[in-house]
């Protein structure tokens, strides 16, 4: 009976898990999975944690090989997410896309990634239509494409019962009682303006990259981010195998808001 038992436990594998989702992804496993026997965390930057860690590269396939040996489920977390601007394009390809596709080849029985966002209304069945010109998400386009193809395994989106409102309004949940306030309900400058002056800040970088790092938070994508309401509207994964978010939408808020807070006070 003790051999049957142990057959049972399962061993994950979170890439990224240092990282802001993983270490979040690897908490929860500690406290919600009953059948977790170990959990090893691969990231290129090693935190204190109390599991198997594992330094390397997703971009390494040996590395990423040796790593998900004898794992039951690997959670993929580890990226690089740039939409600024200060790291190269090549940089975030190969991390992004390069690294994606070496944990899909894992001989693990069950495969979860991190993927890119859905379209702005729709389910897991909604074509993805948006061309991408940044380098950030038309690296995680590309990975998760190859992921695809490389197992056809089935994709499902993770959601939770949040409200329907735009990026900024979205935002403001949380940070509002942090304290931060917009100016108005309408941007203090044009569409038109902040749309010549996106596409400006993409030429000085692009002219000042030689000589220093110009990384503005005003750019194409993020004007695009800031001015798109992005919604899933789904229950395949509730109807598949009885998934139920873990917390509710005012339990998730009260725990994001306190960890704002949290991070405001270390940082003073």
């Amino acid at each position: 009976m003790a051999d049957s038992a142990q057959a049972q436990k399962l061993v994950y594998l979170v890439t990224g898990g240092c990282g802001f989702l993983g270490e979040h992804v690897v908490r929860m496993l500690l406290q919600q999975e009953p059948q977790l026997r170990e959990l090893r965390i691969f990231d290129l930057h090693l935190g204190p944690v109390q599991v198997t860690a594992i330094q390397g590269d997703v971009t390494q396939a040996h590395e990423v090989a040796a790593a998900v040996a004898g794992a039951h489920v690997v959670i993929h977390t580890a990226g690089l997410v740039d939409v600024f601007g200060k790291t190269s394009p090549e940089t975030i390809h190969e991390v992004n896309v390069q690294g994606s596709p070496n944990t899909s080849r894992a001989p693990s029985p069950l495969s979860i990634k991190n993927l890119p966002s859905p379209p702005t209304r729709g389910n897991e069945n909604t074509p993805y239509e948006a061309v991408h010109r940044h380098p950030y998400p038309c690296s995680k386009a590309l990975a998760e494409q190859l992921v695809l193809e490389a197992n056809g395994r089935k994709v499902y989106f993770c959601y939770d019962n949040s409200p329907y409102k735009s990026y900024e309004d979205f935002n403001m949940e949380f940070l509002g009682p942090c304290g931060l306030r917009l100016v108005g309900t309408r941007p203090l400058l044009p569409y038109w303006l902040l749309v010549f002056l996106a596409a400006l800040n993409v030429l000085l970088q692009w002219l000042l990259r030689p000589l220093l790092l110009y990384a503005p938070l005003l750019n194409p994508y993020t004007l695009a981010m800031a001015n798109t309401t992005f919604t899933v509207s789904t229950d395949k994964a509730r109807r598949h195998f009885g998934y139920e978010p873990p917390f509710s939408w005012e339990e998730s808020r009260t725990r994001t808001i306190r960890w704002v807070q949290a991070m405001e006070r270390s940082a003073q």
